[in-house]
């Protein structure tokens, strides 16, 4: 990060967003500068490194999926928060498994936006791949074999249904944050309006019972009353079976 604060760069190829993000999220106490497509971008990153990409999916010339590709394979880990119209949940779920580190819904809140910028920026590691680009999630032993969509616990395979198995996948890859449950409703079930459901609770409630997992003493997911839920323990990479 730089001494001025940390540097983001924004890509958007609407002039609009530019115009009116980058002065909130400067005024906020970031360094911005801007793009308007991903080839754009890319140039201005390689000239002035930025600590964080904040940037839209769907863009001429080379669009932000396909930006985040370019960095991971070019071993640049800086951390990407992409912005998207598309709502579908395999939009996010992809995105996340190609490398990005979080994702958000437009319209969006920028208070939301700037919360999930100084968020993913505190749990980077500059020069390591995020915890949402390991093959192999460890806590304790809680072991997530993400491409064989596999969760043991002390070495033995526990049965999950494919949503609390990604509920667990997505608070182990963002530890120690705060997620609603509104939020958790629109990143892995793609809810975009508030709805009534107990979704959220059913598949918490199946985590911790296939993980023994007291609620009153958790060693994996917190509650935090009238907010939401977060992961407590400490998630590291782990390597490859």
């Amino acid at each position: 990060m730089t001494p001025d604060g940390p540097r983001v760069l924004l890509v958007d190829d609407e002039q609009a967003i530019l115009d009116g993000l980058a002065p909130f999220l400067e005024r906020s106490g970031l360094v911005v500068t801007t793009a308007t497509d991903g080839l754009q971008a890319l140039a201005a990153h390689a000239g002035a490194p930025a600590d964080i990409l904040v940037c839209d999916v769907l863009m001429p010339r080379l669009d932000g999926r396909a930006l985040v590709r370019r960095l991971r394979g070019a071993g640049d880990w800086t951390p990407v928060v992409l912005l998207t119209q598309v709502g579908a949940s395999y939009e996010r779920s992809a995105a996340l498994e190609e490398g990005a580190d979080d994702y958000l819904n437009k319209p969006f809140d920028p208070q939301e936006l700037l919360a999930r910028v100084r968020a993913v920026l505190r749990r980077a590691v500059p020069g390591q791949p995020s915890l949402a680009a390991a093959d192999v999630l460890v806590c304790e032993d809680l072991r997530v074999e993400r491409g064989a969509r596999r969760v043991l616990l002390a070495g033995a395979p526990v049965p999950l249904t494919p949503k609390a198995s990604l509920l667990l996948d997505y608070l182990m890859t963002h530890p120690g944050e705060l997620h609603t449950r509104e939020r958790l409703l629109q990143a892995l079930w793609g809810f975009e309006q508030p709805v009534a459901t107990r979704a959220v609770d059913h598949r918490v409630a199946e985590i911790r019972r296939v993980l023994g997992d007291d609620a009153a003493a958790p060693r994996f997911v917190e509650t935090v009353q009238q907010h939401g839920y977060r992961f407590c323990g400490t998630v590291r990479r782990g390597a490859a079976a």
